[in-house]
């Protein structure tokens, strides 16, 4: 029997073939391309067998142009290849041995799996306080608590959401208190976005406010249960049928008169039904039923996030479902971490957390965003793993190629940036959320003529390179209930940066935008105030001088002046002798006669008319 030829040897890898390892090899295919993002012009160049230069000179041709080391979008390496007679493809990995497709990377967790019904627990309400400025939102929170929240606000409002609990009838209840000062809608916002039940505090004696109906906007747009607490009802100026009717205007009937909104008559101060309006809250988190599973994957939203001396950056969050523990791994937006410490709301140090309870989580890589969620990872590894993943997708959209910028385009943007003057600034706060509303509330102010700019924003205190950027870039430091470390005063103190320190934010916005009207030259308005008719030319030891009469108004010595002639300005300037035969004059009034010299100025003829006029300095508005 004759053997069969043995088969010919393998093929040497050709340029356009990845198969570094066995989980890489996609395809047999010679002319399939497969590379991991980030797509590097060296690299595809090497693969394809060509020099760098060739790819360049493709993508020029292409209408590209980017520099040697950017990385290239997947379907203009797809062009390139397929100019070349190759095929290209994004490398994917396979999701069973652990790896995911580069495609499916997101930056937001997924949504929590419905958990079966008989691993379902009751957790706590969590409840948001929301009102208007001053209605005693905190006071009443304050009273829940026997603590004294208020006096540890500036100003002696809440500026940042706190997050606490409260035992009713053995029932722990998770209140939320939300700042209601007009900038911190988004925070506002957010509280209602993770609560069940909204207590909504309108003061007796002012009745519905605009940051009450902005409050009850939020939760309607939520589906929130509203329940309304009248405070104040103490003072002899309150007026609780007055609020009923405005909030009956806005949809919230009490119960009373055939409503479906639970109304509360209250005093923080008093005390008087406080009682009352912790049943309604726990009868409506008994119609509600909230349940969670504590053994599900933890999952929880961070509500405040800062960065705390000694204990670093640390966050505020609300578990949703699971038990975080010490020790857990996670992954928060695209950072990982693990949770080296708990701390609950009172201050004491806690081994776990369970579903609806609020605590403080030390243990961030880096500081999270406020809105993102906490999810438990398996290992410390497969967290790392996905952060990493998660922030080379966010390097290649902020490595994303721009588009070519025509020339008409760059002198308008010339034109825009010498058109408005520039206000910069390196904002400091000590959380998160007020570094957003802040922001915001800056950003919103209206104005044709300055323009204000965040050269960075973020939480922390003021430090000595956040000195050396500003100086750099010429811009102001504005900190928001923070401290400047010693060195950065030193440094401030020598490169002449100037930092401002605010505890309350109204007063930050005002200083903000009265910096921005400093930066506006104040307009120069001209008010003719007389004319003089030269009528003879008198020729003194140095100059001349023009013999005047005034035709109206009045000639004032300290005024400016011009000479027209035959409708032309010829000259402009300011007025050096006003003469009444020998004497100087301070002014010469109508039908006088006088003699005038402007100047240097000596070419004057018979028949010239001097307008007299004087500036007005006119103060710019946004």
């Amino acid at each position: 029997m004759v053997k069969a030829p043995p088969p010919p040897p393998a093929a040497p890898a050709t340029c356009g073939t990845v198969a570094d390892t066995p989980e890489e090899a996609s395809s047999d295919d010679p002319k399939l391309i497969v590379i991991k993002p980030p797509i590097l012009i060296p690299e595809l160049a090497a693969r394809l067998g060509l020099k760098p230069f060739h790819i360049m000179a493709d993508l020029i041709k292409l209408g590209v142009f980017p520099a040697p080391n950017q990385p290239l979008e997947p379907d203009i390496a797809a062009r390139i290849c397929e100019s070349h007679g190759f095929t290209f493809e994004r490398e994917k990995r396979d999701k069973d041995k652990g790896f995911h497709k580069i495609e499916e990377v997101i930056v937001e967790p997924v949504a929590p799996v419905k958990e079966p019904e008989d691993l379902l627990k009751d957790r706590p309400p969590i409840v948001t306080i929301m009102g208007h400025v001053d209605h005693g939102k905190t006071s009443i929170l304050d009273f829940f608590r026997k603590s004294k929240i208020t006096s540890g606000e500036a100003g002696g409002i809440t500026q940042h959401i706190g997050a606490y609990q409260v035992i009713h009838n053995h029932q722990e209840i998770t209140f939320l208190d939300t700042p209601g000062h007009a900038i911190f809608s988004d925070m506002r916002a957010r509280g209602a976005d993770i609560t069940d039940i909204v207590v909504l505090t309108v003061a007796a004696n002012d009745g519905v406010m605009p940051q009450t109906l902005e409050a009850i906007k939020h939760a309607k747009n939520a589906r929130k249960t509203i329940i309304v607490a009248i405070n104040k009802c103490d003072l002899p100026s309150a007026n609780v049928q007055r609020v009923k009717s405005q909030l009956a205007e806005h949809g919230l009937q009490t119960t009373d008169f055939g409503g479906d909104t639970e109304f509360s008559e209250v005093s923080a101060v008093t005390g008087q039904g406080m009682e009352t309006l912790l049943e309604l809250i726990a009868l409506q988190a008994e119609v509600l039923e909230l349940k969670a599973n504590p053994k599900a994957t933890t999952r929880a939203a961070v509500i405040e996030a800062r960065v705390v001396p000694g204990r670093g950056t640390t966050a505020t969050v609300i578990v949703e479902s699971g038990t975080l523990k010490v020790g857990t791994p996670f992954i928060c937006g695209p950072y990982a971490g693990k949770v080296r410490s708990l701390i609950n709301d009172r201050g004491a140090t806690i081994k776990s957390a369970h579903p609806g309870m609020p605590v403080e989580v030390i243990g961030f890589e880096e500081l999270p965003n406020v809105g993102d969620h906490l999810t438990e990872m398996k290992t410390e590894r497969e967290a790392k793993a996905l952060a990493n993943e998660r922030q080379e997708q966010q390097r290649l959209i902020r490595l994303k190629p721009q588009h070519r910028t025509r020339m008409e385009d760059l002198f308008s943007m010339v034109r825009d940036v010498s058109g408005k003057a520039q206000l910069k600034l390196i904002l400091k706060c000590d959380v998160q959320g007020s570094v957003e509303a802040i922001k915001k509330a800056v950003l919103a102010i209206e104005s044709e003529k300055v323009e204000c700019s965040f050269i960075t924003a973020a939480a922390g205190p003021i430090t000595e390179s956040d000195v050396a950027y500003a100086d750099s870039t010429g811009a102001i430091i504005v900190g928001f209930n923070v401290k400047v470390e010693a060195k950065a005063v030193k440094s401030a103190k020598a490169a002449v940066v100037e930092i401002k320190l605010y505890s309350v934010v109204y007063e930050l916005i005002d200083q903000v935008r009265e910096a921005m009207l400093g930066l506006l030259e104040p307009l120069s308005r001209e008010t003719v105030i007389g004319h003089a008719e030269v009528r003879q030319i008198f020729k003194l030891t140095r100059g001349r001088a023009a013999g005047s009469f005034v035709t109206d108004g009045r000639i004032h010595r300290k005024a400016h002046a011009r000479v027209i002639r035959g409708g032309v300005p010829v000259f402009d300037g300011r007025m050096s002798t006003l003469r009444r035969f020998q004497e100087e004059v301070e002014e010469v009034r109508t039908n006088f006669e006088c003699g005038i010299r402007l100047g240097e100025f000596n070419e004057y003829l018979e028949g010239d008319i001097i307008e007299c006029y004087k500036l007005d300095k006119i103060p710019q508005t946004l």
